[in-house]
């Protein structure tokens, strides 16, 4: 049986390292296992380190317009809104994600009242994912809240859609340090390969499908005074 062919689809893959380029990554280890499989395969990929561009800090979406000089989000959003696929990778820093990673779900937060040309919110008809790396406990915790914001704010959470590695707790190896064991670990490689396909395959059936259906869901039409059946309960005594 032949691979799926996944040309047409868009991936962005933004990661919330502290480490600027070109300094070595460790997380980016991992998005690169996860990217492979997508290029693979047909789907077009753009990898972004965050921190190497002046993202400015706050809930709106060009922070130009509430006293920030630089703001390199808005020449970053339209290519996120481009993608298909969207995965958030990070590390784990006193055992939570990022400050960057925090960052990048607070601008993606400041589009969450935008609409799409359906009436629902902006997201809508998107998959996303994420990745998290370090040496301490803490990848299940730091997903479930990348994973979260995520669905809050609009995209489709796949089956299995997280993936990380961790090394022994304590002062150790990172994950692309040699004698890590990292890139060799079979639970780390079966997690990424699963969430990858995972997200090729949702967002392919997104795509085909015209996204998410509108009945129900629509903020356009929510305020217009459509209630989708939903009937307040009367109390009575």
């Amino acid at each position: 049986m032949s691979a799926p062919d996944f040309t047409g689809l868009k991936a962005m893959f933004i990661n919330c390292t502290l480490k600027k380029s070109p300094e070595i990554s460790n997380t980016e280890g991992l998005v690169d296992a996860s990217a492979a499989i997508m290029r693979k395969h047909g789907v077009e990929v753009e990898v972004l380190r965050a921190i190497d561009h002046p993202i400015a800090t706050g809930v709106y979406p060009d922070m130009r317009e509430h006293g920030w000089e630089v703001d390199a989000w808005p020449e970053i959003y339209p290519r996120l809104l481009a993608s298909d696929i969207l995965v958030l990778a990070g590390p784990i820093w006193l055992g939570d994600n990022s400050s960057v990673m925090k960052q990048v779900i607070e601008r993606l937060y400041a589009l969450s009242g935008m609409l799409n040309d359906k009436g629902q919110y902006l997201y809508y008809g998107r998959v996303g994912g994420c990745l998290i790396t370090g040496n301490e406990d803490g990848i299940k915790h730091c997903a479930q809240n990348v994973l979260y914001s995520m669905q809050h704010v609009g995209y489709t959470i796949p089956p299995n859609a997280d993936a990380g590695w961790i090394g022994e707790a304590g002062p150790g190896p990172s994950y692309l340090d040699p004698g890590s064991g990292g890139p060799e670990n079979d639970f780390t490689n079966r997690n990424t390969t699963f969430m990858t396909w995972n997200l090729m395959h949702l967002a392919q059936m997104l795509k085909s499908a015209g996204g998410v259906p509108n009945h129900g869901n629509s903020r356009e039409e929510w305020n217009a005074g459509a209630r989708f059946d939903f009937e307040n309960p009367e109390y009575r005594s």
